[in-house]
């Protein structure tokens, strides 16, 4: 017994040494970490701008909220390439301090800083962003920064921007306007999936293995547009771009995509019809979305 007492004792007493050497190692990197943080803010303070691009990357990396706070700063910077580079490192700030930090560059004088501040918003995920976005888009006159509005909506995922980005799709389809339009229909699936299965990221076709092995995550709601109606105009118009034979291969994909990622079972015909086309990328996305909308069995039809 005595022996027992004693083993455990020892066993005891190698746990408090252990957990005060945890403590003084926390401390110390939490102190090394704190000297990065200050040492990284003078670099932003007084630094070239090639070694504030570079610290502005190390801080984006951090993946911190403390870290993204000393980047705010370099929001302001003369020189545009730092500003836009700084946008990507404030976005692991709290949702409405980013929001905050960020807004006022939407309207900055270099057009590669509006860009890169709308694809950071879209990343921060903040719905107070939407109707600033949206805003952004009908005032500017560059393209790409157009475009980065509306991915930004699309990863965002608030159904509050459908009717706009629907309102996008009803234009006719044409050379000048065919990566928007793929752009839009990509950015409506997304935010029918966000609502659905909580996830942003998407890659279309998903991949390319045999039906058995994969898996097609059940949505929050059976029907997503009895919930919410806004989709059934979308769908609407989603359809007629499969039908359209002007319509490009690409929006075609990003539209079959978007069909399933509402899953309303109105979409299930032109979605057949594409199954065997001649662009396998599309056929495959048809047949996911097909899925999604529990059609085609999970079996292996290769």
């Amino acid at each position: 017994m005595k022996k027992v007492r004693k083993r455990e004792s020892e066993k005891a007493r190698w746990l408090l040494q252990s957990f005060g050497f945890l403590c003084v190692f926390c401390a110390f990197a939490g102190n090394i970490f704190a000297q990065n943080l200050e040492t990284l803010a003078e670099q932003i303070k007084f630094g070239t701008t090639e070694i504030k691009r570079d610290t502005l990357s190390q801080i984006r990396n951090l993946r911190n909220e403390n870290a993204s706070r000393i980047a705010i700063p370099a929001l302001s910077d003369k020189e545009e390439i730092v500003r836009a580079t700084a946008a990507f490192s404030v976005i692991y700030l709290p949702k409405d301090e980013a929001f905050n930090a960020l807004s006022p560059l939407l309207v900055d004088k270099s057009e590669l800083v509006r860009r890169e501040t709308a694809y950071a918003l879209g990343k921060n995920q903040n719905v107070s962003a939407v109707n600033l976005l949206i805003q952004t888009f009908q005032r500017d006159k560059i393209s790409d920064v157009k475009n980065a509005c509306i991915v930004a909506l699309g990863e965002i995922g608030d159904v509050s921007a459908i009717n706009f980005l629907t309102q996008i799709l009803k234009q006719k389809p044409s050379d000048k306007n065919e990566f928007l339009r793929r752009s839009v229909s990509r950015s409506i699936g997304q935010i029918a999936q966000i609502i659905q299965i909580k996830k942003s990221q998407i890659v279309t076709p998903k991949d390319f293995l045999p039906d058995k092995y994969q898996e097609i995550e059940l949505p929050k709601y059976e029907k997503l547009t009895d919930e919410f109606p806004i989709f059934r105009q979308s769908v609407s118009v989603l359809i007629q771009i499969l039908q359209n034979p002007k319509e490009s291969n690409d929006t075609k994909r990003e539209a079959a995509f978007a069909l399933g990622a509402i899953g309303d079972e109105s979409a299930i015909s032109i979605l057949e019809t594409h199954l065997n086309n001649q662009d396998y990328y599309l056929a495959e996305i048809c047949k996911e979305s097909l899925r999604k909308i529990q059609i085609l069995p999970a079996k292996d039809t290769k």
